[in-house]
């Protein structure tokens, strides 16, 4: 009993030794290839320095507004008797938006253009008689400031009669109409918006401290802010010189072309 638990005890150990021996060698494998292997060159890219200029640029929030705009009104009171446009149209200068009621200036028209013609008639009759030493000089300055009277009423009158056709100021595009036929307008009623749209000006704010970059003809980048996403470019055309107190910014006023009016105020 005593031999065989011996024999079993040096088998084990002699297969404890094999195991240690085959992994002791493996080992000694691993480190020597590990001391054996090269790494591969580092990857390196390299370019050619050169010297270029980095624009600076300047991102602000700016305000459309049209190079001109009125609220087109009526110069003398009076009846709307005709309404030449429709809204959200383009017109040209000059163009007739309406019409006021004028029978009564055309009455007086025709009773001062009769004056005028006695007027006239009585001057020349007096110019006669002067050359023919009938009547003094007073008589006949009389009959001259007459007549010249009676000119002046007449075309006052005519005046206020073209002052009733009411006619767009400059090209541009209408607004909604905010007259109706027959509607009694009193002097400055408005009657529609008139806006220049083409080209068009964007205004924003600087801080007091960047002005210094902002000088007249800048390129600048306008995008706008709704799903459009259109852009356009334009060049600075005024800066104002007063700081706003509050916020410390410059006023910077650019001017983009706007054809077919992408852009509204």
């Amino acid at each position: 009993m005593a031999k065989r638990m011996v024999l079993m005890l040096a088998v084990t150990a002699f297969f404890v030794a094999a195991l240690g021996f085959v992994k002791f060698k493996q080992i000694q494998t691993a480190v020597a290839q590990g001391a054996a292997f090269q790494p591969p060159p580092e990857a390196v890219t390299t370019i050619v320095v050169g010297r270029e200029e980095w624009p600076a640029t300047l991102t602000a929030i700016g305000t459309m507004a049209a190079v001109q705009g009125v609220s087109v009104s009526a110069d003398l009171p009076g009846t709307v008797e005709r309404i030449a446009f429709d809204s959200g149209k383009s017109v040209r200068e000059g163009e007739v938006l309406a019409l006021l009621d004028t029978r009564e200036e055309q009455a007086q028209l025709a009773a001062a253009e009769a004056q005028r013609d006695l007027a006239r008639l009585n001057f020349e009759r007096m110019q006669g008689l002067l050359n023919e030493r009938v009547i003094s000089r007073a008589e006949f300055d009389r009959a001259t400031a007459e007549q010249r009277q009676t000119e002046a009423r007449v075309g006052e009158i005519r005046a206020a009669i073209e002052r009733k056709t009411i006619r767009a100021p400059f090209s541009g595009i209408l607004g909604i109409r905010q007259v109706n036929l027959g509607q009694y307008l009193s002097g400055g009623d408005p009657l529609v918006t008139l806006q220049s749209l083409n080209p068009i000006y964007v205004n924003f704010g600087v801080p007091q401290q960047t002005v210094g970059e902002m000088r007249i003809g800048r390129a600048v980048r306008v995008t706008s802010d709704d799903r459009s996403g259109v852009v356009s470019t334009g060049r600075v055309t005024a800066i104002d010189s007063i700081v706003d107190e509050g916020t410390r910014n410059i006023q910077v006023q650019a001017t983009l072309a706007n054809a077919g009016g992408k852009f509204r105020p």
